[in-house]
């Protein structure tokens, strides 16, 4: 998983930018707060020396100062100190700060200096504790951020491990909080989906089971009318079509008799895949007799299939069959290229909605039945499905190519 798009992560920066938010307010009104205590005990303090130094000094009263404070009038003003506009001033004289008011009274300019005032010790302390807390609120944002993320989203990964493993009973169906409704919710689907996937699966390998003894019977049939028409031209060639009709339809129900199991119950075999394209080639020849289209093996470098021979044929034959019915002139090529058989034909293209099934769009409302691709490439993407290839259709200028890739090695099976 990308880890920008992780839910620990997201959570985990939800919580620090809390945290920064937090720290920035509590901030502004720390530092709000340490300057008015600071008006309050310096400058406040300085003026109410001021006002009571001020008289006595005018009335010829000495003026004692409290140890680190002194009241200045005229003159007697540090030179240092002189040129301050009125006000309170943070000077630094001597390597010594001082707090300095600056004023006018009746007697003319004086200025109280505070000497001994320990508050910018005071400020450097409270920052520096503020610094240590809100590295401490950041470390603990952190901390509770992960902490909540994994218990949120440990047990969604538990939960998408489990459906991911088909396991029979998934976890956290017993909580009563919202991961346990969704736990519940998914499981309930996934039963409802196994539910219509066995009866779908049933039905196809029931109804092929049933069709199996009377296209016996017709090929018998049409097995003896062969037999007997040898000599008779206009009766020997519609007991041929029958003949191979039926051999078709039961090669077809076969095929969905074991696409009906599951791939675990199949006889996986390895096969050349020059020898299958080669074989659908010589048997579908007699598609295009008489017609002006060819149909060759357009060669390439071998390799072997892993998978159901009954059912590889009949994905690559569906296909070259297709292909042969469809085109009217020109070619129809089957060929290999890397790990994949394809089929290249001149015809008039895939229609609309088989080239929405094969993209996984969603299919023309006016789409009816396979939409004139035979058994339909949705039998054909069931088949690679089953057999873990896939269906690919390539771009061309005029017809159609389409391509089955299959995978190096045979999927790793395990029982529905």
């Amino acid at each position: 998983m990308n880890g920008k798009e992780s839910l620990r992560r997201r959570i985990t920066v939800a919580y620090l930018t809390f945290a920064t938010v937090s720290s920035v307010f509590f901030a502004v009104i720390a530092a709000l707060a340490v300057e008015g205590i600071e008006v309050r005990l310096v400058d406040v303090r300085l003026e109410e020396v001021a006002a009571w130094a001020g008289p006595r000094h005018a009335g010829g009263l000495p003026v004692e100062m409290p140890a680190g404070l002194s009241y200045h009038m005229g003159d007697g003003i540090p030179r240092s100190l002189r040129a301050l506009e009125e006000g309170v001033h943070e000077v630094t004289v001597d390597g010594v700060d001082l707090h300095v008011l600056k004023g006018r009274n009746a007697e003319g300019e004086f200025a109280v200096v505070d000497h001994d005032s320990a508050y910018e010790r005071i400020e450097l302390v409270v920052y520096s504790m503020f610094a240590v807390a809100f590295g401490g609120f950041m470390a603990f944002a952190v901390v509770l951020g992960r902490f909540l993320g994994n218990r949120i989203v440990n047990p969604i990964v538990e939960l998408a491990r489990a459906v991911e493993a088909r396991e029979p009973t998934l976890p956290l169906q017993q909580r009563e909080d919202e991961l346990g409704l969704l736990s519940r919710t998914i499981a309930g689907h996934t039963q409802e989906l196994r539910q219509f996937l066995d009866r779908e699966r049933f039905f196809t390998g029931d109804v092929s089971h049933e069709l199996r003894t009377p296209l016996t019977v017709i090929a018998g049939a049409a097995e003896v009318l062969l037999a007997r028409t040898a000599q008779d031209p206009a009766l020997h060639a519609p007991a041929e079509r029958i003949y191979r009709a039926a051999r078709d339809a039961s090669d077809v129900t076969s095929m969905l008799l074991r696409l009906a199991r599951s791939p675990e119950r199949l006889e996986w075999t390895p096969m050349s895949a020059e020898a299958l394209a080669r074989e659908e080639v010589a048997r579908c020849q007699v598609l295009v007799a008489g017609r002006p289209v060819e149909l060759r093996y357009g060669g390439g470098e071998d390799f072997t299939v892993h998978g159901v021979r009954e059912l590889v044929l009949a994905a690559v034959g569906n296909l070259v069959r297709n292909a042969c019915q469809y085109t009217q002139q020109g070619h129809v090529e089957v060929r290999l290229e890397g790990r994949s058989v394809i089929v290249e034909d001149t015809g008039p293209g895939l229609p609309p909605a088989a080239r929405a099934r094969l993209r996984d769009e969603p299919i023309p409302g006016d789409a009816r039945g396979s939409s004139g691709t035979g058994l339909g490439l949705g039998i054909v993407q069931r088949i690679t499905a089953h057999l873990g290839a896939s269906l690919v259709l390539r771009e061309v200028a005029a017809g159609s190519c389409i391509e089955i890739h299959f995978p190096a090695t045979a999927p790793r099976l395990t029982p529905a």
